[in-house]
């Protein structure tokens, strides 16, 4: 069947979105059964543009849409706690769909992978969502050359999509003229659109349904525990804005940088996992009645920071390693490799909080215990590593390893941004004076750190009540349990 002029001209309109990249061009196969659209890092069935963009392409050839999602085994870093949240998660996207009439297939790796269910259902072509990291991305590279179909994919983890920012930018000052350049034209609600064809699964076909089940005998690292007091999924993620909005973000620009308070959003499990978009929470947070003074201070973290990250993921290999660094910091961390180390721990007493610092061991606690550490305290996690192992490559490769296996969010760009800011002084500048282990490396202790918020009360909730190293203020504390 030939396809019409009107049909190739719409598909055009469509594709012409910056947020679209054509991995795979040609003409829809007209006598295909269904769009797909291949459902990974965007994980949600509502304000999800790439979601609109696969319905847009069915309703133009005038096709139904089924999403597929496919449970995949062994991902580098992640573990029972990571894939319980994902499988969590997997009822909302189940209901969201259904109340648009849209198809949900759910399948196991390495079974029934999306090539199989392709061939099982020939489609007419697929959408997929975009991801930086790399395996993530040698994926999709492996998809469209097996495909024999368009297949497209859409930046839908950022606001601005990222390759119109062309190269890895420098740093924050660098990033935010382009990117505020191109807000207007892109925070704006996502328009949800109605499939003009509902799905109708062949009565042959296999699915499996949302459940913690599907982890029954899935093959897994099982030694990290999921936690409790964050639930998952885009209905628990729409709260948890809500709640942000209504109760924290008033005094945020002021108490987000306090790890004793519970000050900040705690979005960053349900923005990793895609179970909200940047979208959603920057409009929410740029229509509430907050002081301009805390919203500015949030869009500058979710916005300029947050984009940065998938900035350097995206344009630079080398995110998960000190190769990373920029050529300065290369040099004067080279320089100190050889630098007396006062303190040094094996990666496994740093994984079990068996250091001499009573702030840096209740930080690690409270990832550990919590799949989450505040983000101030994240860059002194990270310092702390730098100085008490044998390199700067080896706290890098501690820092990535603790930081991908105990927090929800990791594996993240922006978690692997931090790092390299921390360790390698990535999108910062060379500070002085230079200082042993560090050189130029901003620095951060102990003494100053502990100053800038009451760590005595942190110190009490995540370290050890019969831990020596623990100040006499915190030994006397009550342990208070986490605020989620």
């Amino acid at each position: 069947m030939a396809m019409s002029t009107a049909i190739g001209t719409t598909l055009e309109q469509i594709a012409a979105d910056p947020r679209v990249t054509i991995r795979r061009p040609g003409e829809p196969n007209l006598q295909g059964s269904a769009v797909v659209y291949w459902m990974q890092r965007a994980q949600r069935g509502t304000d999800n543009p790439a979601l609109e963009i696969a319905i847009a392409a069915a309703n133009a050839i005038g096709k139904p849409l089924v999403v597929f999602f496919q449970l995949v085994a062994g991902v580098r870093g992640a573990n029972l706690r990571h894939y319980r949240f994902v499988v969590d998660g997997l009822g909302d996207i189940a209901d969201d769909l259904a109340r648009r009439r849209i198809g949900f297939v759910l399948r196991h790796d390495p079974d029934h992978g999306l090539l199989r269910f392709c061939h099982a259902i020939e489609p007419a072509m697929v959408v997929s969502d975009e991801n930086p990291l790399r395996a993530a991305e040698r994926a999709r590279v492996t998809m469209a050359s097996n495909l024999r179909v368009p297949f497209w994919t859409v930046d839908a983890d950022v606001i601005v999509p990222s390759r119109l920012l062309v190269k890895e930018q420098y740093a924050a000052r660098t990033i935010r003229p382009r990117i505020h350049a191109q807000l207007h034209r892109f925070l704006q609600p996502i328009r949800q659109q109605q499939p003009r064809f509902p799905w109708v699964p062949p009565k042959s076909l296999h699915t499996l349904r949302p459940g913690p089940e599907m982890l029954d005998g899935f093959p897994i690292d099982r030694t990290v525990a999921p936690v409790a007091g964050i639930p998952a999924g885009s209905g628990a993620a729409r709260r948890a804005l809500q709640r942000f909005v209504s109760d924290r973000l008033t005094g945020y620009a002021t108490q987000r940088n306090r790890p004793e308070f519970d000050g900040t959003s705690r979005l960053s499990p349900y923005l990793h996992f895609g179970h909200i978009g940047p979208d959603a929470v920057a409009l929410a947070v740029r229509d509430a009645a907050a002081p301009a003074a805390d919203r500015d201070a949030f869009l500058e973290e979710l916005i300029i920071r947050r984009e940065l990250g998938v900035n350097f993921v995206r344009f630079n290999p080398y995110y998960d390693r000190l190769a990373s660094a920029e050529p300065w910091a290369v040099r004067t961390l080279a320089a100190h490799r050889d630098d007396p180390r006062p303190h040094r721990y094996s990666p496994r007493q740093l994984e079990q909080a068996e250091t001499h610092d009573p702030l840096w061991n209740a930080a690690q606690r409270q990832m550990v215990a919590t799949g989450w550490m505040h983000g101030y305290l994240r860059m002194y996690w990270a310092k702390k590593i730098l100085e008490w192992s044998e390199s700067a490559a080896a706290a890098y490769a501690i820092a990535v390893e603790l930081n991908d296996r105990y927090e929800l969010d990791g594996r993240d760009p922006n978690g692997y941004a931090g790092i390299a800011w921390a360790i390698a002084g990535k999108h910062d500048r060379a500070w002085g004076p230079e200082r042993p282990i560090y050189g130029t490396v901003r620095y951060m202790s102990y003494a100053s750190t502990s100053r800038k918020f009451d760590s005595a009360t942190y110190i009490a909730r995540f370290g050890k009540s019969d831990d020596p190293s623990l100040p006499a203020a915190a030994r006397k504390g009550k342990r208070r349990p986490t605020t989620r």
